[in-house]
């Protein structure tokens, strides 16, 4: 089994495990152990990790890290490990404090699902206050696996990885910065993009104007990138291959369609809207970070258009009904045992409902994984 496949087998594990996992050193036992593994080294072998190796400070005697990966008898990565049900953000700076008393280049913060990497290129053995590099095994890319692989036993190589260390980090943040202002644009945001488009003065009322045109355009740009492919226009014949369960048939080349119309079924008095699939690739775009994309599917009914996990019959974690005066969204609550529904202006309320949605995901994503686990001991 390759690295790749490693990694994609224990990132399955901790999706199928992490509601049963109670404790730090469970934590450790079944997902970072696996993780250190994982990059080659032998858990084993106390010449390649040392747990709990003494980090003493000059005012505090006895700190220990988690793990320490050793080379040539040379720390060369330290790992401070949470329960996976903690905050990394109220963490960091215990790792800071070891990272100062070793010799090690390279520091983790992990709760066995987010991996975050320090170094010291601010200032030499003090560790930056930012990590050049997250990686959630939850949301795993394939660029994700190209820099934990840098840091496999085989590939290891201290320069080559501080050389793409800045870059990293920068990317890092500059991708936070951006999913941050593309849900909730900031004024400066909304001015960079009025300054480009109008003539006039970039007042206040004027920046609030183009708020929501600005989240609208962002939207859109957003949809065409994670749609995979899919391509709604009917000269193509046929509806791109995407992970839904949408049963209706595409029309015919010479067949024409109402307009901000994408599919339509007759027989079932099914219609589904350009704006009911906007609508499914903004939310997403938000659960992205907690479930891969591709598990988000949707399926079209004559009352209301689903979106859920895996079967959004089953799981489902909204419903939309779009008409022409009303534009409605239902979450699932109490465990799917009652519902809540909310009036959007438009789609781009669904932005504000990003507690709620999150909320719903939840519930659904629970139900599955119950499901699952229920047929998996069968």
């Amino acid at each position: 089994m390759d690295f790749k496949d490693t990694l994609l087998q224990l990132a399955d594990k901790i999706a199928k495990q992490k509601e049963a996992i109670q404790t730090e050193e469970a934590t450790k036992a079944s997902f970072i152990m696996p993780m250190i593994a994982a990059l080659g080294y032998d858990i084993f072998n106390p010449f390649e990790v040392i747990p709990e190796m003494d980090c003493d400070l000059i005012k505090k005697k006895g700190e220990k890290i988690d793990y320490a990966i050793m080379k040539d008898d040379s720390p060369i990565l330290l790992i401070e490990c949470k329960h996976c049900k903690q905050d990394l953000n109220l963490h960091d700076t215990q790792l800071q404090k070891y990272f100062v008393a070793s010799n090690a280049r390279f520091g983790v913060l992990t709760n066995g699902i987010e991996y975050r990497f320090y170094t010291d290129l601010e200032k030499v053995n003090l560790m930056d206050e930012k990590p050049f590099l997250i990686v959630n095994m939850l949301d795993l890319s394939d660029n994700d696996i190209e820099q934990l692989k840098k840091f496999h036993k085989s590939y290891y190589d201290e320069s080559n990885i501080l050389s793409t260390a800045s870059e990293l980090k920068y990317t890092t943040e500059i991708k936070s910065i951006l999913n941050k202002e593309f849900i909730f644009p900031t004024p400066d945001f909304v001015k960079f993009f009025v300054k480009q488009v109008y003539d006039g003065q970039a007042t206040q009322k004027v920046v609030e104007q183009f708020t929501p045109i600005l989240k609208k355009s962002i939207a859109s740009v957003v949809n065409d990138i994670i749609s995979d492919r899919l391509n709604v226009a009917i000269k193509s014949g046929e509806q791109q291959d995407v992970p839904t369960t949408q049963e209706a048939t595409q029309p015919a080349v010479e067949d024409v369609l109402p307009d901000g119309v994408v599919v339509m079924d007759e027989k079932k008095g099914i219609v589904t809207t350009q704006e009911e699939i906007d609508a499914y690739n903004i939310i997403r775009s938000i659960l992205r970070k907690h479930i891969s994309a591709d598990k988000i599917v949707y399926k079209d009914f004559k009352s209301y258009f689903a979106i859920g996990i895996e079967n959004s019959s089953y799981w489902w974690i909204c419903r939309l009904s779009f008409g022409s005066r009303k534009k409605l969204i239902w979450f699932p609550t109490e465990g799917y045992k009652s519902q809540e529904k909310i009036e959007l202006e438009n789609i781009d309320g669904i932005f504000d409902c990003i507690g709620k949605l999150e909320q719903a995901f939840d519930i659904a994503n629970n139900a599955y994984e119950a499901y699952k686990n229920k047929h998996e001991k069968k």
